[in-house]
């Protein structure tokens, strides 16, 4: 029975212990005879015999070794008394084949068993457990260092400045390091549960239950998120919650986080952002009031609730007593009232927003809501009450050596007040658009001058009884520098009428002196002599020609007089402008074509031809230059068809408004200058 068992088993007799029977395995662990051989000897007492020694040995010759580790007396105590004896640990030293030793670890059970010749033996079961203690004792030491790895992670975790937390598989918060504590003020009972989501940012709050009930329901991999989280002192920081699920027979347990402290990481990334955000608006903007908008977009809701932007008067140099500005843009967050944009607001000497243009330097104040510690300008002041502002800056801007804009950006309701380093960087920003609104400002004030040049060669049509003139000039929004529009009305002689309108080539200073000259020029021949205005524009042709053969022009002249019997007749000629556009009283139009020219300034060598058209009464005449009806790539012919559709529903409109809608009702492109005069005859 025991000749193949795993374990070795041998069994002796007599006080001295002979061996009566060995296995195997015996021989397999403690090797074999010095001869290299082992021997099978029957023996008489049984019919085993004993494999590897002789039958009779006595057990301390053939195992020396693993009885000089047994306590002297074990052997016969047990075959005496028949109580068995268990060692778990005998460690012998054992030769093998080649007289190799090692040291080996067995357990040893020894019991008392009866004999066939009616005596009693010991049997002995030895097992080897060198591998299995090897192991256990591996396990022990990567236990013991898995402990001690574990208490040092836990101390440094724990006790250091890392925020960690243990949640439920819900996300209730069941463990939360001191680093929280530290961070928030929150004690741990306050910071379990859901506890930790009321030191989140009001305004996060929602967010944050959203995305980690989503994270827990769909049991993600890598949960992180950033919030702010408010600190003892009643600030807010930013701070990256990261966290991951801990899995059991594939359900989630529980969840291991992490929180990080990201203020520092987070306003470098804010300030790039809108570093980049205030250069770009600046690069793609040159309109200055559409840059001061996006500049205050940009603002808010980022850095503040409100902001506004003011225009200052041109060469304000020592700031008077008081200051009057045009508020060119505004920005609110949203769910506060609103202010509009295009005001102007009267700043007493007192403000505090004087009080920063004469410094040249930002003003900040922290206030109860809406009750400012300087006064403000009166709608502000308004606003400020209604809204709960707590908390303003003010920021000149030096552009040229002048304070040109002021930006003033305020917070309410549980927004901290502006803090310095947020000042700094609004500063910085300004810094970044310098260039740019300098840009614009040069545009702005060569615009000015050139509009105001424009109107001081344009003359204020005259009164004439019986009949209605109105004139309109509108420059172009995107050009700075005067242009060549422009219109004439004046009274020859004889109680007639004329109405000029004419374009010089070009858009500049050249453009502007030539069209002076023409002006001027046509002025005189047409008062000359009493003849056509076909030969009125033949000679100022050659006029020019002769003082400016590199120049040219459009023209349309007309001259409006009674006839025999009382009406109104009209005589005109055209020289390459768009024609002119008749309205009747009834609402119908037509464009008169009849006398048309080459441009100023081409000899063509043929007769200058005129025409003369009858106009009804109520009729109005309108003349015209090309900015209202030319877009680019599209043919003349649509935008003429579009002002007559434009025109006829205002037949009967005081002429003024007439000459107002088409401005505001024509689709203009804003890149030429639109002049115009219209001409509105008596009922009767």
């Amino acid at each position: 029975m025991f000749d193949q068992a795993p374990v070795g088993v041998l069994v002796t007799r007599g006080e001295d212990h002979r061996l009566v029977y060995t296995n195997a395995a015996v021989a397999a662990m403690f090797g074999e005879r010095p001869d290299g051989e082992w021997s099978v000897d029957g023996w008489t007492c049984g019919d085993r015999a004993a494999v590897g020694w002789p039958a009779g040995t006595p057990v301390r010759e053939a195992l020396p070794g693993l009885v000089r580790r047994l306590s002297p007396g074990t052997l016969g105590h047990v075959l005496k008394t028949g109580e068995a004896a268990c060692l778990d640990e005998v460690v012998v030293t054992v030769t093998g084949p080649g007289g190799a030793s090692r040291e080996g670890s067995f357990r040893l059970s020894l019991s008392r068993v009866p004999l066939t010749c009616g005596e009693n033996g010991l049997l002995a079961v030895v097992q080897e457990i060198t591998a299995h203690l090897a192991a256990a004792r591996r396990v022990r030491v990567m236990e013991k260092e898995w402990r001690r790895i574990q208490r040092r992670y836990q101390s440094m975790v724990w006790a250091d400045a890392h925020l960690v937390w243990v949640t439920g598989p819900h996300g209730e918060a069941r463990e939360m390091s001191q680093g929280w504590q530290r961070l928030t003020g929150q004690s741990v009972e306050e910071s379990l549960g859901d506890g930790w989501f009321r030191a989140v940012h009001p305004e996060d709050r929602a967010a944050a239950v959203e995305s980690w009930d989503r994270a827990t329901e769909q049991a993600v991999s890598l949960y992180e998120q950033i919030y702010r989280v408010r600190t003892p002192d009643g600030r807010y920081r930013h701070v990256r919650y990261r966290a991951v699920p801990v899995h059991e027979d594939g359900e989630v347990v529980e969840w291991v986080g992490a929180s990080t402290d990201v203020e520092q990481e987070w306003q470098e990334a804010r300030r790039r952002r809108l570093l980049d955000r205030a250069a770009a608006a600046a690069s793609d903007i040159s309109n200055l009031e559409e840059m001061c908008q996006e500049f205050a977009n940009v603002i808010v809701p980022e850095l503040a609730d409100s902001c506004y932007v003011y225009l200052l008067p041109e060469a304000i140099g020592a700031p008077p007593a008081s200051i009057v500005t045009e508020r060119v843009a505004s920005a609110v967050r949203e769910g506060l009232p609103s202010l509009p944009a295009r005001r102007k607001e009267y700043h007493p000497a007192d403000s505090g927003f004087v009080r920063a243009v004469r410094r040249r330097r930002p003003l900040q104040a922290a206030f109860p809501p809406g009750r400012p510690p300087f006064p403000c300008a009166d709608n502000v002041t308004a606003w400020i009450e209604e809204a709960g502002e707590h908390s303003l800056a003010i920021m000149p801007v030096v552009v040229e050596g002048e304070v040109a804009t002021v930006v003033v950006t305020g917070v309410c309701g549980d927004r901290p007040p502006i803090a310095p380093d947020d000042v700094r960087l609004m500063r910085e920003m300004l810094d970044h658009t310098h260039d740019a609104v300098s840009k614009a400002l040069r545009f702005r004030r060569n615009q000015r001058v050139a509009l105001a040049l424009q109107h001081s060669l344009l003359a204020e049509p005259p009164r004439v009884p019986g009949l209605e003139i109105a004139a309109r000039y509108q420059a172009s929004p995107t050009a700075a520098e005067i242009g060549g529009d422009w219109y004439d009305a004046f009274v020859p002689s004889g109680g007639a009428l004329d109405l000029v309108i004419g374009d010089v080539a070009g858009h500049d200073l050249a453009a502007a002196v030539c069209m002076s000259q023409v002006r001027n020029m046509l002025r005189a021949l047409a008062v000359d002599r009493d003849e056509s205005p076909g030969n009125v524009l033949r000679r100022l042709n050659a006029a020019l020609e002769t003082l400016n053969g590199e120049s040219t022009a459009t023209c349309v002249l007309t001259r409006a007089e009674r006839d025999e019997e009382g009406g109104w007749r009209l005589a005109y000629s055209v020289a390459g402008h768009p024609p002119p556009l008749l309205v009747t009283g009834d609402g119908r139009s037509r464009f008169l074509r009849d006398a048309r020219n080459p441009l100023l300034g081409l000899d063509h060598g043929r007769p200058w031809a005129s025409a003369v058209e009858m106009l009804p009464p109520h009729a109005t005449l309108l003349l015209y230059t090309d900015g209202l009806v030319e877009r680019r790539g599209e043919d003349i012919g649509d935008g003429l068809e579009r002002l007559r559709r434009c025109a006829e529903p205002l037949a009967r409109a005081p002429l003024g408004r007439f000459c107002d809608e088409l401005l505001t009702g024509m689709p203009l492109t804003g890149e030429d200058d639109i002049a115009m005069i219209a001409l509105r005859l008596p009922s009767a």
